[in-house]
């Protein structure tokens, strides 16, 4: 029998978050996020790792991952050696004996071993033959209490008056000219307030996006105070000089996206209205030179087709993860929708042709768009099927503290409250909200924004 004054405590602790091996390679964070309090409840815990993959855990596992959360953190900011892994498995052993007086030491070191296994495992991407299957985020939505990740705008798309802010003026903004896009920017200190309420709601990754969020002198800092979630950094990557690379993984930045549209320097410059190819291919290969984790995103359209040129030379960089997507057909792109967006097919072979040569060169590739490709299509290439998480693995918050569904939804009247003046539980409960998280994994399979703006733009 287990002591149940243990267990309380344990629940009542609520979400615990370790980082193991900060400087990696092979980092991996941990966000053990306890079920709705019950005395008698012996399940339902959920393990985030690395702010992407779910396990479930029973009772016992998570109490065990619990004390081995609580002797990592007493190494926070130190390497840990094999001697110090092999204190804090013992000290777990004991502590977890102390709830579990009846069962065998050895049995609980097997258990811890095939546990840290599983999970060390799971986080790295790696294979794993075991009786734990990862779960879909969709069917433990009864149980959140908040989304996967918050996409944090610290940057505006343009001013209070309407004028241009960004370093470029691509021409699938999504976020150009929509009315969230037009608003004040919150000071440091509020987005720090912001984030102090996502790490008390068990928000467990913050990506930092805009605009274009390199363009504000606190980025650093305000990642530097984030470093209890996983961080990613969306960027155009013009202003990725080496001094900001360096600040960047001295405050713990987990990865950062950048976007290039094209290989071929002409393109790029005119599918982001600007004259910055050279200083975004700069920006790639500062960011790899200094360590950081750095995938390459690139949405496809009629003008850049030729998406395996551009594959081949992000490879030539050293950069082994990339995303491709279709248009967001929001913001600028309602006006250039119809004239640059490709066909299910066209897409499906610029994916197909792209995932056999990651396969040949050990790359990674995802399609990000849900619902632009049959998911059947992308079964057959092994490949993740995308789903709209709005409200559900993921939201975003505006440049002036709004709430809204996910980063593409900038318009009037789409915002769920405000981070700085709302309670984020009565956030989470707007209808808004509970709307979108109650469809299906059918009705998921497509993005509901994009279906209504498409028959708009129409």
């Amino acid at each position: 029998m287990f002591n149940k004054i243990a267990q309380y405590k344990e629940l009542k602790s609520g979400v615990k978050h370790c980082t193991f091996n900060p400087n990696g390679p092979g980092v991996v964070r941990i966000h053990l996020i306890p079920p709705k309090f019950n005395l008698f409840k012996t399940s339902g815990y959920i393990v985030i790792l690395n702010g992407y993959y779910l396990l479930p855990l029973g009772y016992s596992w998570a109490i065990m991952l619990s004390k081995f959360i609580s002797q990592v953190n007493k190494f926070e900011g130190k390497p840990i050696s094999d001697e110090d892994y092999q204190d804090i498995f013992d000290k777990t052993v004991k502590s977890t004996l102390k709830i579990y007086p009846s069962v065998k030491r050895e049995e609980i070191c097997d258990d811890l071993s095939y546990m840290l296994d599983t999970i060390f495992a799971v986080a790295r991407g790696e294979k794993i033959d075991t009786g734990i299957e990862k779960m879909s985020i969709r069917s433990y939505s009864d149980n959140m209490l908040s989304p996967h990740r918050m996409d944090l705008m610290v940057s505006a798309m343009n001013d209070i008056d309407g004028k241009w802010k960004c370093n470029q003026k691509c021409i699938f903004c999504y976020a150009s000219g929509q009315h969230l896009s037009k608003v004040t920017e919150l000071s440091t200190q509020e987005w720090k307030n912001a984030i102090d309420k996502f790490k008390k709601a068990g928000v467990p990754m913050i990506t930092f996006t805009g605009g274009e969020p390199t363009m504000r002198e606190d980025l650093c800092e305000l990642i530097d105070y984030s470093k209890w979630f996983v961080t990613r950094l969306n960027t155009n990557g013009v202003l990725l000089s080496p001094s900001l690379c360096e600040n960047l993984a001295k405050a713990s930045l987990d990865s950062v996206q950048i976007t290039l549209y094209s290989s071929k320097e002409q393109i790029h410059n005119q599918l982001v209205g600007s004259e910055h190819f050279s200083d975004t291919v700069k920006g790639i290969s500062n960011a790899v030179s200094a360590g950081l984790y750095v995938s390459i995103n690139t949405p496809l359209c009629k003008k850049n087709s030729d998406y395996l040129s551009t594959l081949k030379f992000v490879n030539s960089l050293g950069v082994k993860f990339v995303t491709i997507s279709g248009l967001i057909c929001t913001g600028t792109a309602e006006i250039n929708h119809s004239e640059y967006d490709l066909t299910e097919n066209e897409l499906y072979e610029i994916v197909r042709s792209a995932k056999e040569y990651c396969n040949e060169n050990g790359m990674e590739i995802d399609f990000t768009s849900p619902g632009l490709i049959k998911s059947e299509l992308l079964e057959e290439l092994k490949m993740n099927v995308p789903m709209c998480g709005a409200c559900l693995s993921n939201m975003a918050i505006a440049p002036d503290g709004t709430v809204i569904p996910c980063q593409s939804w900038l318009k009037e009247n789409s915002g769920l409250g405000n981070i700085l003046t709302d309670n984020f539980k009565q956030i989470w409960k707007n209808p808004k909200c509970q709307q979108l998280r109650k469809m299906n994994d059918k009705e998921a399979l497509s993005c509901p924004f994009r279906e209504k703006n498409e028959r708009e733009c129409k």
